[in-house]
């Protein structure tokens, strides 16, 4: 790396590579630079104006997210001009739409909200934005166009990340609005409902509609744990409330899925409580099922086991594992097959 590979951000110098933007740099060596439209995975847009630093010799404030860092450059990343261009930002995004916090399923984990605080935002000076297009809901995600801000980070996370290349930007001014293809709702688009877009929502206007009303974000434990539908192994948070599942995501900067996942592994959970769902097990007496314990079930399975691998030997006995139960208990049925049983005719169904 060349000596001249110098950039001084906040009266430091750093080194930088080249390609690096400021705002990569800054994040790098722990300098905090907001963000909100801003999606690591992603190329920059520089959309929502959050990032904004000064930069000695330029005309006017920098997205940091957009600019490359070059040599000799001189960063300013918390002047009162800076803070008070993010204020006003905050302000314009606020008064975009809809934000009223107290019945948003964002609250809480809501970016736009946290830097209203951070930054003290008063709205008053900007009448909020009508609404110009109808919340749209089906089984599995919930668009409210109302509190979108254009950041443009579903978009990003769609095309770039995912590359289902299902939306983008439609119209423009007042009437802008993130579109599928035809401007059709999701279930009839080309949307695969892998979730990447609710994901990298940074507010309010992309939520999981399973977990509408399931429990505000600060009241969820997180369970990080491993999907079981395929052998990928991807890493997921259970968001847990009350005892019950309310949503899952992706854990983010760790392989190999880094936060991303299919539909499956993001909304294929009904399952765990859902009201049909066997919990007490169930044995065949003359041709039909009654409940017993556990004692009685495993006992019998045991009994019927060891019966065939002593008249037939033990290929003649198979086990299927399933995806609605955990990847640790699929690692403990694959181990009962092979050292206790003595066969490998074991396999997993990854459908639901």
């Amino acid at each position: 790396m060349s000596d001249s590979n110098l950039i001084q951000i906040d009266g430091k110098e750093y080194r930088f590579s080249p390609g690096e933007t400021i705002l990569q740099v800054a994040w790098r060596k722990g300098i905090r630079i907001p963000t909100l439209c801003y999606l690591k995975e992603a190329s920059p847009t520089g959309a929502c104006r959050i990032c904004l630093v000064e930069v000695e010799g330029a005309r006017s404030l920098m997205a940091s997210c957009a600019a490359p860092a070059a040599p000799n450059m001189v960063v300013r990343t918390h002047t009162e001009k800076v803070i008070k261009s993010r204020k006003l930002n905050l302000e314009l995004l606020l008064a975009s739409g809809h934000h009223y916090c107290v019945t948003c399923e964002a609250d809480g984990d809501c970016r736009l909200q946290e830097l209203a605080y951070e930054y003290g935002v008063d709205t008053v000076r900007f009448s909020e934005s009508p609404t110009r297009y109808p919340v749209e809901t089906n089984t599995l995600i919930t668009r409210d166009f109302s509190r979108c801000i254009m950041c443009g980070r579903c978009v990003q996370a769609c095309n770039d990340v995912q590359v289902n290349e299902a939306i983008s930007y439609g119209y423009r001014g007042v009437a802008s609005k993130i579109v599928t293809a035809g401007d059709r709702p999701y279930t009839t688009s080309d949307c695969v409902f892998c979730g990447e877009c609710v994901q990298a929502c940074p507010v309010g206007a992309l939520v999981p509609q399973p977990s509408r009303f399931k429990g505000k974000p600060w009241a969820m434990k997180k369970v990080r744990t491993t999907c079981s539908y395929c052998g990928v192994g991807c890493q997921m948070f259970l968001h847990v409330n009350k005892g019950q599942v309310a949503k899952v995501t992706g854990v983010e900067g760790i392989g190999p899925n880094y936060g991303s996942l299919c539909a499956k592994g993001r909304f294929g959970y009904d399952f765990i409580h859902d009201p049909e769902r066997l919990k007490t097990p169930l044995v065949r007496e003359n041709g039909a099922l009654r409940e017993a314990d556990w004692d009685e079930a495993l006992d019998r399975v045991a009994e019927n086991l060891n019966k065939i691998k002593k008249d037939a030997g033990p290929d003649a006995i198979g086990f299927l594992t399933s995806a609605r139960i955990t990847n640790e208990e699929n690692y403990v049925v694959q181990k009962f097959t092979r050292t206790v049983i003595g066969t490998n005719n074991v396999d997993h169904c990854a459908r639901l």
